[in-house]
């Protein structure tokens, strides 16, 4: 069970960091060319679709991410699930704190300082998901020595 935990958060969180990057270099950067007439309306259909992705990663990650700091794989450091599990708060704080009101702000019509906001302290997020890719790589490398080794 803990092997199928741990590929789940693997999974889950390098999708994320992949998402992250697309949003970071492409999307957020592209909304300035939206324009402002239809804006309002992209926004929102920008921020349901977007939930759809996004929210089953988000929960498989932070099911498995908790979950792997409380009941670490013997040979799995018990600071990496915990530095894991730091990271995780910091992109949800950022997200709640940050860009969801830039998002709601953009969400009445397309305005440059919101954007720019977004844009820019959506680097808090890419960074920490980033980091947060390498801590489960290294989780999930750990955890193949608990497997049996083949003859």
């Amino acid at each position: 069970m803990m092997q199928n935990i741990v590929a789940i958060h693997t999974y889950a969180t390098l999708a994320m960091v992949g998402l992250i990057w697309f949003v970071q270099v492409v999307h957020y950067p592209m909304m300035a060319d939206v324009g402002k007439v239809d804006f309002a309306k992209y926004e929102e259909i920008h921020q349901s679709r977007t939930t759809w992705v996004v929210a089953p990663f988000m929960l498989a990650e932070a099911i498995t991410a908790i979950w792997l700091w409380r009941f670490s794989p013997d040979n799995v450091p018990g600071h990496l699930a915990l530095i894991g599990v730091v990271l995780l708060a910091i992109v949800w704080g950022s997200t709640c704190a940050l860009q969801v009101p830039a998002h709601a702000r953009l969400a009445t019509g397309f305005d440059v300082a919101s954007h720019q906001f977004l844009v820019t302290s959506n680097w808090i997020r890419t960074f920490a998901w980033s980091a947060r890719g390498a801590v489960a790589i290294l989780i999930f490398r750990e955890s193949l020595s608990q497997l049996p080794q083949l003859p």
